[in-house]
């Protein structure tokens, strides 16, 4: 029985020992005790996790993101698209760590030729009238298409909350939002002599490429009319640049793969449904369909901001990883005594304590033995001078030996340097305190009121030298934090000590003193 209750004691100190090793590793993502990365709008609740009167940490601040993007974009529609080109702009703000919104810029020419005969469309004019009346009433469509958008994305990503890696490597998201689109859609009705096309000539019993081909060859490419369009256009100033304004639905996904904490490349897949049977220049036969774009994009995209008081955009952070740092080696976290068999609860276990009936809180060593600090014979429990010179000894039963008490020992101070408190920032050459500072000096009261045997070194710093009123106004800044501590939050005159020294003038800062 004893052998296993020595090999549980050597596992539990094997496994402080492991813990202890470890206890310099830091999160590589974010520090949630860094306060460097936290605005000064949410420093009232780091304090106050810091000193634990609150479990969550405040959001750190975060960088943007800058992104360029280019790629694939065509319209599927009734006419078959040639692929086009698009390219865009965006700038990106995480709102947590799994939704960030984004604000994009697209441009793009898209083109399209039919290789089929269809009726002709009458939608707000006919461009295709002369082309009709010279083949039977039927056309074969094409367009060129010119647009600009305009969106607005809710971004989600997928993967950036792990359970076994610290940090992602690779983001997996999806999107949707809203967009406007400016669309210049023209046709290729009439040839350079301002004639319809005849088709008389082109064999379209041959194969796609060929029919594509032989049009073509036919045609002068000039786009010199508006294309058929369900709806209004607005003029911009040219008969050929009348635009479609649209609004639409965006739905994608895409991946991106970072390169460093500053550079990620991704591939997008965004879909606008504009909601608009007439983008190619043609609806549907039968009926109406609704076009709609596709953009197939490389994006290069870039983190922006100061790296000292930002972390990286959160969706490259594991809100996890900070809660598994703790368990493995905790920094911050009040770890609670563990519950052994300890009858006389002087903290020894049963099986090491050698005084297992010591009274109720009285101090012992190691061994559960009462402690005798001054060694003169009378436990400390019942010592009334608990430490007594050797010269002063023996002692009488309370432990009191016949020489004078030495003032140093009459009063044993408890150590408050494990207090964090913030400091105070004020604006120009105010000294008021204002409402910012009023939260934040609610705080320091409310740890102070706490911890009622510590005082308080409140600083000021009287600015660069030479500094016209420096000390003066400094002072004035010192009197005001105190003032307010004491006349507002009830906190006693005598516990503040004052003091200013160099550095920012606009600074006041507030430590503990004993």
């Amino acid at each position: 029985m004893a052998s296993k209750k020595y090999l549980l004691l050597a596992g539990a100190v094997g496994l402080l020992a492991a813990s202890t090793s470890f206890a310099q590793v830091t999160p590589t993502g974010y520090d949630a005790l860094d306060s460097t990365k936290v605005g000064r709008g949410r420093m009232v609740q780091q304090t106050n996790f810091l000193n634990h009167q609150s479990n969550f940490p405040a959001k750190p601040r975060d960088m943007w993101e800058l992104g360029l993007s280019g790629g694939l974009h065509l319209i599927d529609g009734t006419v078959p698209a040639w692929p086009g080109f698009g390219g865009g702009i965006s700038l990106r703000k995480a709102l947590g760590h799994t939704f960030s919104v984004r604000a994009e810029y697209i441009g793009s020419i898209d083109k399209g030729q039919d290789y089929k005969l269809r009726p002709t469309v009458i939608a707000n004019g006919n461009p295709w009238a002369k082309t009709a009346a010279l083949n039977g009433g039927y056309i074969v469509p094409n367009y060129r298409s010119q647009n600009h958008q305009l969106s607005l994305d809710m971004i989600a990503s997928l993967s950036n909350i792990l359970f076994y890696r610290a940090e992602p490597k690779i983001n997996w998201y999806v999107l949707a939002g809203y967009s406007i689109v400016s669309a210049d859609v023209d046709v290729d009705a009439l040839d350079a002599n301002g004639n319809g096309y005849d088709y008389s000539g082109i064999n379209f019993g041959a194969k796609r490429s060929d029919i594509r081909k032989q049009l073509n060859d036919l045609r002068d490419k000039k786009y010199e009319q508006n294309a058929p369009s369900q709806g209004n256009r607005i003029a911009i100033g040219r008969h050929n640049d009348n635009q479609l304004i649209r609004h639409a639905l965006d739905v994608g996904t895409g991946i991106a793969f970072k390169i460093s904490k500053r550079f990620n490349l991704g591939v997008e897949e965004k879909l606008t449904m504009p909601f608009d049977a007439y983008l190619d220049g043609y609806p549907g036969p039968g009926g109406s369909t609704k076009d709609f774009y596709s953009y197939t994009s490389l994006r290069l995209n870039f983190n922006l901001g100061n790296s000292s008081k930002r972390v990286q955009p959160l969706w490259w952070i594991n809100p996890l990883e900070y809660a598994y740092s703790e368990l493995s080696a905790p920094r911050h976290m009040k770890l609670p005594a563990p519950i052994l068999p300890d009858a006389d609860g002087d903290g020894v276990t049963d099986q090491f304590d050698r005084e297992p009936n010591t009274p109720a809180g009285a101090p012992v060593d190691s061994h559960g033995v009462a402690k005798d600090t001054d060694g003169d014979g009378v436990p400390d429990y019942k010592d009334k001078q608990l430490i007594t010179p050797t010269y002063c000894q023996p002692v009488d039963a309370d432990g009191v030996g016949k020489c004078p008490d030495p003032e140093c020992c009459k009063h044993i101070t408890p150590a408050c340097a494990s207090l964090v408190l913030p400091s105070v920032s004020f604006k120009g050459t105010t000294t008021k305190v204002g409402k910012d500072q009023e939260a934040i000096l609610a705080s320091v009261a409310s740890t102070l009121k706490a911890n009622p045997s510590c005082n308080v070194l409140v600083t000021g710093h009287a600015g660069a030298k030479g500094k016209k009123g420096g000390v003066d106004l400094s002072s004035r800044r010192v009197d005001a934090v105190i003032d307010y501590l004491a006349d507002k939050q009830g906190i006693d005159r005598g516990r503040f000590i004052k003091q200013n020294t160099p550095g920012d003038s606009g600074t006041v800062d507030l430590a503990p003193a004993n």
